[in-house]
This record gives C-alpha cells, structure tokens and sequence, in this order.
C-alpha cells in the first residue's frame, strides 16, 4: 500500500506563490507516475500536472502551464507543485495521487491508484 499526505495549501492573494508538498509511504518503490488534481465546490476532479518517477517527464493542463511547476525528491518520496501567478479559479482542494502503471492516462482521475487527503488553496481577488 501506499499512503500520500499533502501539505501547503493556505490563503494567497491573487498574483501571489504557494508551494504544495505530498509525502509518500508505504510500497513507493512501486510509484511509477505522481500526479496533482485538484477540485472546486461543484465540479468534476480536473487534472492539474504529473511526473514520471523514472526519467523525470512531466505534464500540465493547459490552464496551468507557465505558472506551475511539478518537481519530485524521490530519494525523500515527495513530490511538490510550485504554484506562482494564483488565479481566483485556481482556488480548490489539491490532490495528489500515485499511479503504479508506467503508461496510465496520466490526466485522467481512474489512472490513480492512490490518493491523499487534499489540501485547501484559496486565492482571493
């Protein structure tokens, strides 16, 4: 099994950075893709970025890109998502979650095999 625990989210201002963290433990030997999704009151789970673990490649939505960057310590099983340029609609909970599958839809919810908790990010006008 593997468990995941996001830290870092909070209240910024529009303009404003926050740093988003998700330790892993557990089987993390077995993580091949790390990836952040994130979710608003209402809507649907919509994918934010991911990482390879091994090779390092990574994707974003297009929403994202430019202003977040997705990065990965493996030797401490945490992954983070920089966030700079905050956005009102980019105010949700953040999830991470780790996919034991090399070739999985990396942007796609059921791709996951684990997930953490969520952090709340709120930025405000």
């Amino acid at each position: 099994q593997v468990q995941l625990v996001e830290s870092g989210g909070g209240l910024v201002q529009a303009g404003g950075s926050l740093r988003l963290s998700c330790a892993a433990s557990g089987r993390t030997f077995s993580i091949h893709v790390m990836g952040w999704f994130r979710q608003a009151p209402g809507k649907e789970r919509e994918f934010v970025a991911a990482i390879n673990w091994y090779g390092g490649s990574t994707y974003y939505a297009d929403s994202e890109k430019g202003r977040f960057t997705i990065s990965g310590d493996n030797a401490k099983n945490t992954v983070y998502l920089q966030m700079n340029s905050l956005k009102p609609e980019d105010t949700a909970v953040y999830y991470c979650a780790a996919d034991r599958s090399p070739i999985g839809a990396k942007w796609q919810v059921n791709a996951y095999d684990y997930w953490g908790q969520g952090t709340q990010v709120t930025v405000s006008s």
